[in-house]
Parts: C-alpha cells; structure tokens; sequence
C-alpha cells in the first residue's frame, strides 16, 4: 500500500492550501479586512491539522517509518534537501505553539500582542508550508519516493 499512497500527494495539496490560505490571511488584514482575516486564519489553523494528523498516520501506520532522499541523488542536491528538511523539521515543532498562542491572542482581541506574536509566527508557518512542500517535490516527484526507513 506505501508505494501507491495518495498520502504524500494529500500531504502536500494540504501544505499549499496552507500557504495560500497564509498569503491570503495576510493579504487581508494588511487591507483591514480583520471578519476575512480570521475566518481564513482559521481556516488555515484547520487545514494545518488535518495536514498533522495525515501526516502522522502516513507515517506511523501506513509506511511505520520514513523515507530517505536517495544517496545515488547528487552531493549539492541532497545537501540542499537534507539542510532544507532540517529547517523545515525544527521550524514546524514550533509552528503549532506559535499557531494556538497567535490565534488565542487574536480571538481575546489583544491586537498588539497578536500582532506581536504575529510577526514571528507568520513568516516561520509560511516557510514550513513551503518547504513542506518543497520536500515533497524534491522527494515523490523528482526522485521518486526515496527508501522507506
């Protein structure tokens, strides 16, 4: 079943929407449109889940392990990979407590420390989005699917 899985295809389509419900989010409250704003901060908060919880179940059920970027890839491709999967494994640890504590200051209407916690949140959930689906790429699509470990 691992080798055929839709879940790093779902994975992946769920880290886009991510990164577009974020571009969109900020796009909106930069023109002061804070209904819109929440309601696609939220949404995105929603998607993030679900991304969590597919995420984990690929990995802890369906495959029971991970997958390695291939050794036969080249030196400065795979160090491009492994440095960015590096980033992007410490940086999303941190994203859903930055997540839950920039919306909670949002929904008790404490603007300036949502804005605060904000501007460090939104920049680090936008990179693990992106490079989430980065990795996919370099991963399923361009080296097909790597070794399960």
């Amino acid at each position: 079943m691992a080798e055929t899985s839709i879940f790093p295809h779902l994975n992946a389509s769920l880290n886009g929407l991510a990164t577009v419900l974020l571009v969109t989010g900020y796009l909106l409250i930069k023109q002061g449109r804070e209904r819109a704003h929440k309601r696609v901060m939220l949404s995105c908060f929603a998607v993030s889940v679900l991304f969590l919880a597919s995420y984990l179940y690929y990995h802890l059920v369906v495959i029971g392990g991970s997958r390695a970027f291939p050794r036969s890839a080249p030196g400065l491709v795979r160090g491009f990979y492994l440095s960015m999967l590096l980033t992007h494994v410490v940086l999303a640890a941190a994203v859903p407590v930055l997540a839950i504590v920039t919306i909670v200051k949002g929904l008790r209407d404490s603007r300036e420390s949502h804005k605060r916690w904000a501007r460090w949140t939104f920049p680090i959930w936008l990179y693990v989005s992106i490079t989430g689906v980065l990795v996919y790429f370099m991963l399923y699509i361009l080296y097909g699917g790597g070794e399960i470990t």
